[in-house]
């Protein structure tokens, strides 16, 4: 399997740890990913307040480089996912922006596949039972609160990815891995997002009822698909807190169940560290 990869900003800084973990997973399983050359940033979160054509330019340029490589993408940060696929959307349903992104971008763009999320690539083309296979280590005992947000699962008639009032895809990713997908209530509630840097207290309290959701729920861990999201949950909890729970990546679990050893590297990267429950449960 080859397909397009776009990394994007947070990849490669904030969220390194995700987006290493995720070329990690992708090389075991024989997934090829080809990062797109010469990517630009995607223009989440802000840049669709700023200027309309600008906002579908930005993922449009990267959009037109993969169909230039002949190649369908990928992507791992929900907000990047929202802003391809409504670019998308756009492309498709309106010749006149098409016609003006082209100009803009310097390239032609035709937005002939769907941008899909790493966790779709996994779920739906190379198949849970497959992953099942290669295994090493399932993850019994961990207890996920399965966070999917805003992006992933909203506007529905654009994304397409899931139910948007109870997505399910990466609750069975958590179990088929050998982990306990908890019911609760907070899965697709927005993490803030942006508002963090500009209404603090605001996003504090959305933050606090999120953690507290998956804690009352009976949960250990909350696993996320979005490095926006897991940062605000991991650095907006009070440090203090004594029963914040460590926030992880699928692609991080999976690669600890996959076998790999050298997942210390990722845990020392959050702040609320999961060494002490995966020990527990003797997964590390």
């Amino acid at each position: 399997m080859k397909i397009g990869f776009f990394p994007g900003c947070s990849q490669e800084g904030t969220a390194l740890e995700y987006g290493q973990s995720v070329e990690y997973v992708a090389k075991e399983l024989g997934i090829e990913l080809v990062e797109l050359e010469d990517w630009s940033c995607c223009g989440a979160t802000a840049g669709h307040c700023t200027d309309e054509t600008v906002s579908f330019a930005l993922p449009g340029r990267n959009i037109a480089i993969a169909e230039k490589m002949d190649l369908p993408i990928t992507v791992c940060c929900a907000a990047c996912y929202g802003r391809f696929r409504a670019t998308e959307h756009k492309i498709r349903n309106d010749a006149e922006m098409r016609d003006q992104i082209s100009q803009v971008i310097g390239m032609p763009i035709e937005a002939k596949n769907d941008t899909l999320h790493f966790l779709e690539i996994l779920y739906h083309q190379y198949g849970l039972e497959k992953i099942k296979e290669r295994l090493c280590k399932p993850l019994k005992g961990l207890k996920a609160a399965c966070y999917y947000g805003c992006y992933l699962v909203r506007p529905p008639e654009i994304t397409h990815f899931d139910d948007p009032e109870n997505p399910t895809m990466l609750d069975e990713f958590m179990v088929n891995l050998g982990a306990e997908a908890v019911d609760w209530p907070a899965k697709v509630d927005c993490c803030a997002g942006s508002l963090a840097f500009c209404r603090v207290e605001m996003a504090k309290k959305m933050l606090e009822y999120i953690m507290q959701s998956a804690i009352d729920a009976g949960a250990n861990c909350i696993v996320a698909a979005c490095p926006l999201c897991q940062a605000n949950l991991d650095t907006r909890t009070p440090m203090n807190s004594k029963k914040a729970l460590p926030i992880l990546y699928f692609s991080e679990l999976l690669a600890l169940a996959l076998g790999y050893d050298k997942t210390a590297r990722w845990w020392k990267r959050h702040i609320f560290r999961p060494n002490k429950l995966l020990k527990s449960l003797d997964l590390i």
